[in-house]
């Protein structure tokens, strides 16, 4: 198993957000187990063509969601992202679900703004 990235130029995903997301994508299906040691910055940045800067953004928005985690000198490894994605979503949709009924929107009108949003998310 080995950590794959393509980073598409031509996207208008800036290039943080798709290695982020693929990282992410990989880790949650299993791909990349928890416990397998990602490479350093510099060393993915070279590898990709792309800044350190680059790369260090998308780790530290992984590291936020839960994905992975640094362990300092020793590295960054994946880490369970499945349980802690999973909790963040039940999270955010307790949060939402609570948010438009204090709106007053009818159950009908706050699905179809999720659905419209997932839209937009998901380009579909």
């Amino acid at each position: 198993m080995t950590l794959k990235i393509v980073i598409d130029a031509e996207s208008a995903t800036a290039p943080y957000e798709q290695l982020r997301a693929q990282i992410s994508r990989q880790a949650r299906s299993g791909r990349l187990p928890v416990g397998y040691k990602l490479p350093t910055v510099r060393g993915l940045a070279e590898q990709l063509g792309l800044a350190a800067n680059t790369v260090a953004k998308a780790y530290r928005a992984l590291e936020g969601d839960g994905v992975i985690e640094t362990r300092g000198r020793h590295g960054t490894f994946v880490a369970a992202a499945g349980e802690a994605a999973d909790r963040q979503a039940a999270t955010a949709a307790r949060t939402y679900a609570e948010h438009v009924q204090r709106l007053g929107l009818s159950r009908a009108d706050a699905t179809a703004a999720v659905e419209d949003a997932l839209r937009a998310a998901y380009g579909k």
